[in-house]
């Protein structure tokens, strides 16, 4: 294992989280486990904490323990600002998809590697000038040329080869407002436009990870055709079904990664503020 801990107040603190998305909300992967409430600028937080091989990781529901929290009312400044709070440094993140590209078939893992964004109703930076509710009271343009830390997703890729799973290892995400499945035509236009898979959280999460010079990645899984190319009609409950035959290997998978993230950043991830602000 890799990882360098912080201590505060004798208490050992993450370096490395882990966001579940739909279908992965028990941290049973982790053992040790305690609950830590987090206070943020934008309200608290719950995150589990537990050991792996001895090493603190934290993981964090992105719906709720019970996804009761819908994608467009995640709070996703509270859920990553209380990480960064926490000393979390990076971040690997569970994605369920639909498929736009035909070669990417239910059960497969895609290691995402860029983002288009359409959603449209949400809080997307932490730096709203003098009106921020904490003392990084700027503004900021970060770049975002590549949206997922090159580091993170070569653990990921590494992972995945070695277990011997089925996995692409690139893949364009198009995030979506939802909380409904899409349209046939809009799937026809995101595959027009590059997109590889279809989802409803990557927006702003990966952007408020940039913002905050953490590094992010996200494993997609594939769970259904996108409207239109699936002969049926789309459930939530077959996102789930399909999440739950997959979760061992997604837990083997994100554990493996783990072990292969390097103990040092040298990715451009933890300078992403240089050269933002004025």
């Amino acid at each position: 294992m890799f990882f360098i801990l912080t201590i505060s107040g004798g208490v050992l603190m993450p370096r490395i989280a882990i966001i579940g998305g739909s279908g992965v909300y028990d941290p049973r992967l982790l053992e040790n486990l305690r609950e830590e409430m987090i206070k943020t600028p934008y309200g608290n937080i719950k995150v589990k904490i537990g050991t792996y091989k001895g090493e603190e990781i934290a993981f964090l529901a992105r719906h709720g323990e019970k996804h009761s929290v819908p994608p467009h009312k995640i709070n996703y400044r509270a859920n990553i600002w209380g990480l960064h709070e926490l000393g979390v440094e990076r971040i690997l993140a569970t994605s369920a998809v639909g498929s736009v590209n035909e070669a990417m078939k239910p059960g497969d893992f895609v290691i995402l590697d860029q983002l288009i964004d359409f959603t449209k109703n949400r809080t997307y930076t932490f730096y709203d000038g003098e009106d921020a509710p904490h003392e990084r009271n700027f503004v900021a343009h970060v770049d975002f040329t590549d949206p997922y830390c090159p580091e993170l997703r070569d653990s990921l890729i590494r992972a995945a080869r070695e277990l011997g799973f089925s996995y692409h290892p690139r893949g364009t995400y198009a995030a979506m407002e939802g909380p409904r499945f899409e349209t046939r035509a809009e799937i026809r236009a995101l595959r027009i436009l590059g997109a590889d898979v279809v989802g409803m959280t990557q927006s702003p999460e990966a952007i408020l990870a940039r913002e905050l010079e953490m590094c992010y990645a996200s494993v997609a899984i594939v769970t259904n055709y996108g409207a239109g190319i699936s002969k049926t009609k789309l459930t939530h409950s077959e996102v789930v079904e399909l999440m739950q035959q997959k979760s061992e290997e997604i837990k083997l998978l994100l554990m493996k990664a783990v072990e292969h993230i390097p103990r040092i950043r040298r990715c451009a991830c933890k300078d992403a503020l240089k050269g933002a602000t004025g």
